[in-house]
């Protein structure tokens, strides 16, 4: 499994609630239509974490990276429907930054023949 991680914090005046409820329907979308396998909204406690990566915390699930770049194409249309609900989550944040983690071990991982 793959996992896009996104960290950012609201614009100013921008609802907690309402952000919320709109990164639950851009990503229940993309999940509804198979371009992604789960998704995780959390929010920075106690501050808890480097300033620069914001209050909020994004992690998008992919099979692999296929998956991954399907989604991608997807959202890089910019059409409705996905536009809209895509559009809808980013006019309320400033500060993203964006990362790429997978599980590990890897499941393809081989032990014994490593050379380094």
């Amino acid at each position: 499994m793959d996992i896009y991680h996104a960290w950012c914090s609201l614009k100013p005046g921008a609802s907690d609630t309402e952000f919320a409820d709109k990164v639950a329907a851009y990503l229940g979308h993309l999940k509804q239509q198979g371009l992604i396998e789960g998704w995780r909204l959390t929010r920075r406690k106690l501050g808890l974490a480097p300033r620069e990566f914001g209050d909020f915390h994004i992690m998008i699930e992919v099979r692999d990276m296929a998956q991954l770049e399907t989604a991608f194409q997807r959202v890089a249309s910019r059409r409705d429907p996905v536009e809209g609900v895509h559009f809808a989550v980013n006019s309320m944040v400033t500060g993203a930054t964006f990362a790429l983690y997978r599980d590990f071990p890897d499941a393809v991982r081989h032990r014994g023949e490593e050379k380094f």
